[in-house]
């Protein structure tokens, strides 16, 4: 039979161990205060632009305090806006222009990130930093050389002209390099053995495996191309080929704005943004997460 010793904690460290876990606890508390108090800052104008668009004309939108919670909620500002706009025809546009925003990025990036993470050639680093220090210049520095560019190519008018530019871009390699590069060099080796070749590990063992990082990017290419307004405005000139943003820009008065209106069509716009969004919002943790971690 095991005797078993137990040693009795002095008083001493007792009480150190309940100061420590008081102050463990003081720390959860004042973090979850704050990020608390964050989510309520951030929450609050998309609360207020839902109770915009659902209060009638006779209620005030500008009142102090605010009136989050309208008195009479009516419907007819969705209604205004669905039939004083092609809002079909733009969310067509809007889709279409995010598909490819999506779609693009993720494959050429992923495919520019792989050799820079996985492969050893000359000038590797160097290619690094500066695909890297890309992302220091602001877009509308290129924004004017782009335009001529694509003016020379015929591209302007064109859904090419707003999609071409953003097909590939330093944080989608930089982010998805950073998902090839948490892969063990054990796996990679064990496909070189069976006789995979380079195309083989990249999609069907690496590709695979950064389904997070893939996710993130999606997700963050997709809220980028649904919002994007400056670049389509400059590049479409057809109203046809409006996405909704730029269509929604039709209910701007010259002389009066109806911010219900506006409320009403911004709330249409981002519905598909939280769609997406909660759809991949798992993916989209473990993306952030593992960046954070081998970042």
């Amino acid at each position: 039979m095991q005797t078993q010793i137990h040693q009795a904690q002095t008083p001493a460290a007792a009480a150190k161990t309940r100061l420590w876990g008081r102050r463990k606890i003081g720390r959860y508390a004042v973090s979850y205060f704050f990020l608390l108090l964050i989510s309520v800052i951030m929450v609050i104008p998309f609360l207020w632009t839902l109770s915009t668009s659902l209060k009638g004309q006779d209620e005030a939108i500008y009142s102090m305090p605010p009136q989050f919670i309208p008195q009479s909620f009516t419907l007819e500002n969705f209604a205004t806006v669905w039939n004083s706009l092609p809002i079909p025809t733009y969310l067509w546009n809007s889709t279409v222009l995010a598909f490819f925003g999506v779609l693009l990025p993720v494959i050429f990036s992923s495919m520019a990130a792989f050799p820079l993470a996985r492969m050893n050639f000359k000038g590797k680093q160097l290619i690094f930093l500066i695909i890297v220090a890309t992302m220091m210049i602001p877009g509308e520095v290129t924004m004017i050389p782009v335009y001529l560019i694509l003016n020379k190519l015929g591209l302007l008018g064109s859904y090419t002209g707003v999609i071409l530019p953003a097909a590939v871009s330093a944080f989608g390699i930089f982010l998805m390099r950073q998902g090839f590069l948490g892969i063990p060099k054990e796996i990679e080796e064990s496909a070189v053995i069976d006789g995979a070749n380079v195309w083989r590990i990249f999609l069907s063992i690496m590709m695979p495996m950064v389904r997070p990082m893939m996710a993130t990017l999606a997700i963050l290419s997709f809220i980028g191309s649904w919002n994007n307004f400056l670049w389509p405005y400059l590049v479409i000139e057809d109203d046809k080929l409006y996405p909704l943003t730029l269509g929604l820009y039709n209910l701007k008065g010259t002389f009066v704005t109806n911010t219900r209106l506006i409320a009403a069509g911004s709330v249409i716009a981002l519905l598909p943004i939280l769609i997406v969004f909660i759809s991949f919002q798992s993916y989209f943790i473990k993306g952030v997460q593992s960046g954070a971690v081998k970042g």
